[in-house]
């Protein structure tokens, strides 16, 4: 999506077991996501530490969506649970420093629902670009 010339820069980290086996079925099936969002794999959501979100947004990031099994499936037992216990502290860390909580997201998305992953992406990617441009975290250093 692609506003004035301006496309966001989304992260998107996936948990391997369900979300990004997810992505892989939206691929398959033909579903359409914006190329904006890049896909990091993790062995699961609650690999993700919150300094890896806040680098994101240091490193020019407009947008970070955290995917991860349902809670109750996940492939560690209780991965996810942590992860929104983390996630809840980080937002509130985020509206601390003046992010628009709209920027970040935590979605379930497991490995049969590649629809919901697509329509996640779109929907995240329309929201983010509405809010523009990320300024607030952005090393001006980062930029070529």
């Amino acid at each position: 999506m692609q506003v004035n010339g301006y496309k966001p820069k989304i992260v998107a980290f996936c948990c391997n077991w369900c979300s990004y086996a997810g992505a892989d079925l939206a691929g398959s099936n033909r579903l359409a996501y914006p190329a904006e969002v890049k896909v990091i794999r993790v062995p699961c959501s609650c690999r993700v530490n919150p300094m890896f979100i806040l680098r994101a947004f240091q490193r020019g990031a407009d947008g970070v969506i955290l995917c991860g099994c349902h809670p109750g499936d996940c492939h560690y037992t209780s991965g996810n649970y942590y992860t929104r216990r983390r996630m809840a502290l980080l937002f509130s860390m985020l509206d601390y420093l003046g992010i628009e909580k709209e920027r970040t997201r935590v979605e379930w998305v497991s490995a049969a629902e590649g629809a919901k992953f697509a329509a996640t992406m779109n929907d995240f990617v329309q929201t983010v670009t509405a809010l523009g441009e990320n300024k607030r975290l952005e090393d001006l250093r980062c930029k070529k």
